[in-house]
C-alpha cells in the first residue's frame, strides 16, 4: 500500500504537466469550406424598372367650352377617327335683377334709335327727291339756255350729295336694326341655353388604334383652351425604364442584354438597351443617400403573346447582363481577401490552411473568376477570420 501511495503522488506531477501541455496545443478551426469549380459565370447589373407605353398621346380642349361627358372607361379600346369628347359653345350667363333690368333698358332703347333712324332715312329720301327733281328742272333749262352751266353744276353736285346722305341713313336703320337684335339676344339666352340642341361641336378623334390610359376629366362642365381631358396609347407596344446608379449606367451600352424578372409570368422576358439617357438626375435612397442615377430604356423581344398581361407602368425586376461565359473557373467571392495589391485565398490542404495568391478576372456579387493560382476541385476556406492564418490546423464546420 505504501508503494502504491508512492508511485501515485510521484506520477501526478506529470498528469499535471500532460494537462497543460494539452490545453497549450493548438487546436484545428472549424471552417466553411467551398470547391473551385467550372460553370457558368455572368456579371450583372440588378435594378427594379417599370413598364411605359412608348408613344402617349395627351388629348387637350383646342378652345375653351363646355365640354360633355366622356362616356370612355380606362382600359376601353379605341380606335383611329373615333370620337373621345365634344365640346359645345360656352353657356350665357345668368342675369341678375339689376343687370336684366340694364338689358331690358338697352332692347328699349335700340328700339327707340332704330325708330329715330327710320324717320332720317324718311327725311333723307325726301330731300333726295326734291333734290332730283330740282336737278331735272335745271338741266332742262340749261340745255334751252335758260341758265349757266355753273348753276347746273351745282344742282348736279347737290343732287349727288343728297343722295349720298340718303344711303347712309338707310345704312342708320341697318345697324340700328341689328343692334335690337343683338339687345334682343342677350336678354333672351342669358338666364339658360335654349332647348335645342348647340348649333355646333368640336369633336376630338383619337389619333391612334389603341386604349385609353387616364382619363383627367369625365364630368361634363365648363374647361380651359388647352386642359388635358384624355390620354390614349398602344398598350401593345411597351418600353421598360429603368433608373441605374451612375457608376453602372456607365458600363451599360445600346444592345446590352437584358433579362426581365419576378414580373408575375413563369419565365423571364428577353430585352435588349435601346438607349441611355445622357443626363442624370438626384435621388434619395432608402438610406437618406443622395444618389445620382441615370434612366435606361430597354425594349422587350420576347415574343408578345408572353407578356401580352403586362401594362403601363408595369413592375419588373431587370438584369443587365455585362458579361457572361458558359465555362468559367471560379470560387465564391467570400473566400477573397487583400494581401497587399494582391489577392488571396485560404486553400485548405491535408486539412491544413495554406495561404496562397491568386489572379482573379471578372467578379459579381456572390463568384469570382480565376484566371491563375488555383485548381479544379481545390477547396478554399469562406469568410475567413483572424483565426486562421498559414499552417492553421482546419476542419469542416
Amino acid at each position: 500500500m505504501q508503494w502504491r501511495r508512492t508511485i501515485g503522488l510521484s506520477s501526478l506531477p506529470l498528469l499535471i504537466a500532460a494537462a497543460i501541455v494539452y490545453g497549450f496545443m493548438p487546436k484545428p478551426v472549424a471552417v466553411d469550406m467551398a470547391e473551385v469549380v467550372r460553370k457558368p459565370l455572368r456579371v450583372v447589373v440588378e435594378e427594379e424598372g417599370r413598364t411605359r407605353v412608348i408613344d402617349r398621346y395627351q388629348i387637350s380642349a383646342p378652345v375653351a367650352g363646355y365640354a360633355r361627358r366622356i362616356e370612355l372607361k380606362v382600359g376601353d379600346p379605341v380606335q383611329r377617327g373615333q370620337a373621345l369628347a365634344a365640346l359645345e359653345p360656352l353657356p350665357a350667363t345668368v342675369l341678375d335683377p339689376r343687370s336684366r333690368a340694364q338689358a331690358q333698358a338697352r332692347v328699349s332703347s335700340a328700339k327707340a334709335a332704330l325708330k329715330a333712324a327710320q324717320e332720317n332715312a324718311r327725311a333723307a329720301q325726301a330731300s333726295h327727291d326734291f333734290a332730283r327733281a330740282e336737278y331735272a328742272r335745271i338741266h332742262e333749262l340749261y340745255k334751252s339756255q335758260g341758265v349757266s352751266k355753273t348753276e347746273e353744276d351745282k344742282a348736279a353736285a347737290e343732287a349727288r350729295r343728297v343722295y349720298a346722305n340718303l344711303r347712309s341713313a338707310k345704312f342708320a336703320v341697318e345697324v340700328a336694326r341689328h343692334e335690337l337684335e343683338a339687345a334682343k339676344t342677350a336678354l333672351q339666352f342669358s338666364a339658360e341655353r335654349g332647348k335645342k340642341a348647340a348649333p355646333e361641336q368640336v369633336v376630338i378623334s383619337s389619333p391612334i388604334d389603341g386604349s385609353v390610359l387616364k382619363i383627367n376629366r369625365e364630368s361634363e362642365g365648363v374647361i380651359g383652351m388647352g386642359q388635358d381631358l384624355i390620354e390614349v396609347g398602344d398598350p401593345r407596344a411597351l418600353e421598360v425604364v429603368v433608373d441605374v446608379l451612375s457608376a453602372d449606367a456607365v458600363r451599360i451600352v445600346p444592345g446590352t442584354r437584358v433579362l426581365f424578372e419576378r414580373w408575375g409570368g413563369a419565365q423571364a422576358l428577353e430585352g435588349v438597351v435601346r438607349v441611355v439617357e445622357p443626363v442624370g438626375f438626384t435621388k434619395v435612397s432608402a438610406l437618406g443617400v443622395d444618389e445620382q442615377r441615370v434612366w435606361v430604356v430597354a425594349d422587350i423581344v420576347s415574343p408578345p403573346e408572353q407578356w401580352q398581361r403586362l401594362g403601363d407602368g408595369y413592375r419588373v425586376e431587370a438584369s443587365f447582363i455585362l458579361w457572361e461565359q458558359d465555362d468559367v473557373l471560379q470560387i465564391p467571392a467570400s473566400s477573397l481577401f487583400r494581401d497587399g495589391d494582391a489577392w488571396a485565398v485560404f486553400v485548405v490542404s491535408d486539412d491544413t490552411a495554406l495561404h496562397k495568391r491568386v489572379d482573379i478576372g471578372r467578379r459579381n456579387g456572390l463568384s469570382a473568376q480565376v484566371l491563375s493560382g488555383l485548381g479544379e476541385g481545390e477547396r478554399v476556406i469562406t469568410h475567413p477570420d483572424d483565426s486562421i492564418a498559414d499552417g492553421v490546423d482546419v476542419y469542416q464546420r
